[in-house]
């Protein structure tokens, strides 16, 4: 790809209209994670027992909870938790999956279908079902969490990097790069796997709105973060006993997961348009 083409690639961003929606969305939260001690005004877990389910106000922008905690300072921190279980869980599906995939792809015989039919196992078992069974073995917290969704969310990882690196390996220039008696190590470090990335990013994308997902899922069921840290999941768990009183409680972590979400979902779609030939034929690109 070109320099021009890498410069001209960039005319789908206002095009695209919902890669500038996306961003939007999840900016917010990315502030908010990175700054939660400076614009948090208390302490996630503080206790204030005079203003215990307090309406949303001056002093409690979002209203308090039932222990008196400040929604708003919990909603600040929560982020912090979502985006790390995101970024580090699908990171660690995107190495295994990877390695696994252009393994698979690149050699084929056995090795890939000893590969292959170890993915098909695996995704027999309902993903979350998967998870819950493995943390109900485990002390939740913010690291077995990570973990266990990063180590059960690669296959779909493998598929789409083992169907790619299938395409890459009949190709002249890694034919050349055989000729030349470049390593298979080196072949697939240098030519493979740089460019199965543009797909696989696409995935990531999508994965850490999962991954956030699951995450709230987890917390919301008891199984996650654990009180008195902060989560949007734990938080909406605490807020459902309390909803017709004070909606407040559910109504803020549920936006939050919504527009994260989204967010990245938009991004997403985006990104897949930018790599997708069609799309960039239409947007004149090509």
């Amino acid at each position: 790809m070109s320099l021009v083409f890498h410069l001209r690639i960039f005319r789908l961003l206002p095009r695209g209209g919902i890669l500038p929606i996306g961003l939007l969305l999840i900016l917010p939260f990315f502030i908010a994670a990175i700054f939660a001690p400076i614009l948090a005004p208390f302490d996630p877990s503080e206790l204030h027992l005079n203003a215990i389910l307090e309406h949303p106000c001056r002093e409690y922008l979002l209203g308090t909870d039932s222990l008196g905690r400040d929604v708003f300072s919990r909603l600040l921190y929560g982020a912090r938790v979502s985006l790390w279980v995101g970024f580090i869980s699908v990171s660690i599906s995107i190495i295994i999956g990877m390695f696994f995939g252009v393994i698979s792809g690149y050699f084929g015989g056995l090795i890939d279908e000893i590969i292959m039919r170890f993915v098909d196992v695996m995704l027999c078992f309902p993903s979350f079902f998967l998870i819950l069974s493995v943390i109900a073995f485990l002390e939740p917290s913010l690291t077995t969490i990570m973990a266990v969704i990063g180590l059960t969310s690669w296959m779909a990882v493998t598929r789409l990097v083992r169907s790619e690196t299938l395409t890459l390996r009949e190709r002249d220039f890694i034919a050349a790069a055989r000729l030349s008696g470049i390593s298979a190590f080196r072949i697939l470090m240098e030519h493979i796997a740089p460019n199965v990335m543009p797909p696989v990013l696409v995935s990531a994308t999508l994965g850490i709105a999962g991954a956030i997902l699951t995450e709230s899922s987890l917390s919301f069921l008891g199984l996650g973060i654990q009180p008195p840290d902060a989560s949007w999941g734990n938080m909406l768990m605490e807020g459902k006993d309390v909803i017709e009183i004070a909606p407040w409680m559910s109504i803020c972590p549920g936006l939050a997961i919504l527009c994260t979400v989204l967010g990245f979902n938009l991004i997403g779609e985006s990104m897949q348009d930018m790599i997708d030939p069609v799309s960039r034929h239409k947007a004149g690109i090509l």
